[in-house]
């Protein structure tokens, strides 16, 4: 439904929410979707409930599985994760931080996706949301996640696909000393562990696919899920799922 003139622009429908799995009323103040249509219960957004649908359709013994997120958030997805997996990991990188060291102030530990510390398949999942367009070094994170999966194992991920059938765009990368170079104008997105928020560093497209297929030599299906009934509508909707043969 539409606001009056005075107001923001309203949209409200009722549903199921996966990610808290509650009958719910799914509702934005504005008409960008895919950060303001909110579940009134859990506050989950639509990127969030498609990763959980994808993961229960595909992956419906997930409560059971060994799953490393990196970067989780407080809200949605991340949290049912961590509360009804018995062998979830949570990480995030923090500079200054240890490898594999708690990150102060939260429960998750140290690790950058690009040189990571865990052993050889490790992990059944690895979940990702909207990380892929903030890191520097995506190929080799694609191929450090490869490493860790066990055979038959996937990786879950959600990046905002804006590109769309355009190529991908490297908007920053990483110099020979380290420093960063910027392609075009900096951009920025939260960070739930940053105030200062997160460099984009990719403009991804679906040829995305490609990029993981030549970094880590593994096949990924994007998934696109249109469903009001579960609070899924949005821009930048897809799913990508990255599986390891068995």
């Amino acid at each position: 439904m539409a606001a009056n003139d005075r107001e923001p622009f309203v949209f409200e429908c009722a549903g199921a929410c996966p990610c808290c799995d509650r009958d719910v009323s799914f509702r934005a103040r504005y008409d960008w979707f895919r950060d303001h249509l909110l579940c009134s219960s859990c506050g989950s957004i639509p990127r969030e409930r498609a990763l959980m649908l994808t993961l229960k359709r595909w992956y419906p013994d997930w409560p059971t599985l060994a799953i490393h997120e990196s970067s989780p958030g407080y809200r949605g997805a991340s949290v049912r994760l961590a509360r009804d997996c018995a062998r979830y990991t949570g990480t995030h990188f923090a500079p200054g931080v240890p490898p594999g060291a708690p990150v102060p102030g939260t429960a998750w530990t140290c690790q950058d996706l690009e040189r990571q510390t865990f052993p050889d398949a490790s992990f059944d999942l690895v979940i990702t949301q909207d990380v892929f367009e903030h890191v520097l070094d995506p190929a080799s994170a694609f191929r450090e996640i490869a490493r860790t999966l066990r055979p038959g194992g996937a990786h879950v991920f959600t990046t905002p696909l804006v590109n769309k059938h355009k190529p991908s765009q490297v908007w920053a990368s990483r110099a020979d000393d380290g420093s960063v170079v910027h392609h075009h104008e900096p951009e920025y997105h939260g960070n739930p562990i940053d105030k200062k928020g997160s460099l984009v560093t990719m403009h991804w497209g679906y040829d995305i696919a490609e990029h993981v297929h030549a970094a880590c030599g593994l096949s990924t299906t994007l998934v696109h899920i249109d469903d009001l009934s579960h609070g899924v509508r949005a821009e930048y909707i897809e799913v990508c799922v990255t599986r390891k043969p068995a």
